[in-house]
């Protein structure tokens, strides 16, 4: 650790300014198809992980965590190149590859694994055997105030909650001064206020320490409540980087979309391109219906993939009239389902479109399933990705 010094009263103080470290990382790996896996896979990546709180976001099956096993020496790339700052860690053209003992980076996994015989205090105490015991007693003291289990240290792991364990999974970890620290989906279960206490100790920790945190999940409410900045990826390779709202707001395949928790996937061919008006009109495949959405890249005849939340999309139980909102749709309600404080709409248009209203509106409007409304879709409600 560079630049500061864990207190034993404290998180960390600040001696000097803390240098912020960078994990690069350019791999290839092809997996041939197996029995489970009917189809081959390869893993082609190129992204960079900065200082901070790093989302690797995309569906199941997407190679992310087969990424951490890289980074971490678990598993072993065909080719290129893993650096954490000036420290090559693999190099497919010089044949080099570290251990992961020697490569100083903490992995978190979804199982946490904790030792059941084990203590707290000794749990976090595990990977600390070498240093004097002053130094040992020292570092667990600092890791237990860190993350707020310093009252549970004589418990075993069967005796606390698993918000504890997680806890005690990063402060076990962190004690050994990581220069990067990767997490494979460690909240797994646990509520999105939970979540974000347990990653705001976590951030006021790496404030100190300035070190990469690559965290994966499939997860959207985790993207926007946990990451600072996001990698998308599918199909073994990224497909998009930005900030949570850009990568959720704006997805570009249908697979991301799926994953951002978008409701509503339409397949369209552009018509017209209207760049004076800003948008483009586009008829969905198959049908004599037609949409407005925002102007993109696309030429007449180019097809495209319309994404739309479940909660952009109002409904009114009769024909609207003089609205800024470009797409309305006539359709009949085929289902309505309770969705935690929402009530899902499941409504047949001409194609199938998912609604959410609050269960205060479907009793104002008499929705009920065979009644006859209308969708509204907003021209900037429609998020144009591949298809």
């Amino acid at each position: 650790m560079r630049g500061v010094r864990i207190e034993p009263a404290g998180l960390a103080a600040v001696a000097g300014e803390v240098n912020s470290s960078m994990l690069s990382v350019s791999i290839r790996k092809a997996f041939p198809s197996t029995a489970r896996n009917s189809a081959a896979f390869a893993l082609d990546v190129s992204a960079e992980f900065p200082a901070g709180v790093t989302v690797l976001f995309g569906p199941s099956g997407a190679g992310k965590s087969t990424v951490l096993d890289c980074i971490a020496g678990l598993q072993r790339p065909d080719a290129g190149l893993i650096r954490l700052d000036d420290a090559i860690l693999f190099d497919g053209a010089q044949r080099k590859s570290l251990r992961p003992a020697e490569r100083k980076i903490a992995y978190v996994f979804q199982t946490l694994a904790l030792f059941p015989h084990l203590t707290v205090e000794e749990n976090v105490a595990y990977g600390l055997h070498v240093l004097p015991h002053a130094e040992q007693a020292s570092r667990v003291e600092s890791g237990l105030q860190a993350f707020g289990v310093e009252g549970l240290r004589g418990r075993k792991p069967t005796q606390i909650s698993g918000g504890e364990k997680q806890r005690v999974a990063l402060a076990r970890s962190l004690v050994t001064q990581p220069r990067a620290l990767l997490l494979d989906e460690p909240l797994t279960g646990l509520d999105t206020g939970l979540k974000s206490a347990i990653m705001e100790d976590l951030r006021a920790w790496n404030q100190a320490n300035g070190i990469p945190i690559v965290f994966v999940t499939h997860t959207h409410d985790e993207v926007l409540s946990l990451g600072e900045r996001v990698v998308g990826m599918e199909a073994g390779r990224v497909i998009q980087t930005g900030t949570p709202r850009e990568i959720l707001g704006a997805p570009r395949t249908r697979l991301l979309a799926d994953a951002a928790g978008y409701e509503n996937f339409l397949e369209a061919v552009v018509i017209e391109r209207r760049p004076e008006d800003g948008v483009m009109r586009v008829q969905l495949r198959g049908k004599r219906m037609e949409l407005e959405v925002p102007i993109m890249e696309g030429e007449r005849g180019d097809q495209v993939g319309i994404a739309i939340h479940a909660g952009d999309v109002l409904v009114a139980n009769e024909e609207p009239r003089g609205l800024s909102a470009r797409n309305v749709l006539a359709g009949r309600i085929v289902s309505i389902e309770a969705r935690g404080y929402a009530a899902e709409l499941k409504i047949e248009a001409g194609v199938q479109i998912v609604a959410h209203v609050t269960p205060g509106a479907v009793r104002a409007l008499g929705l009920e399933t065979g009644k006859p409304v209308w969708t509204v879709i907003k021209t900037h409600s429609c998020h144009l990705v591949k298809v």
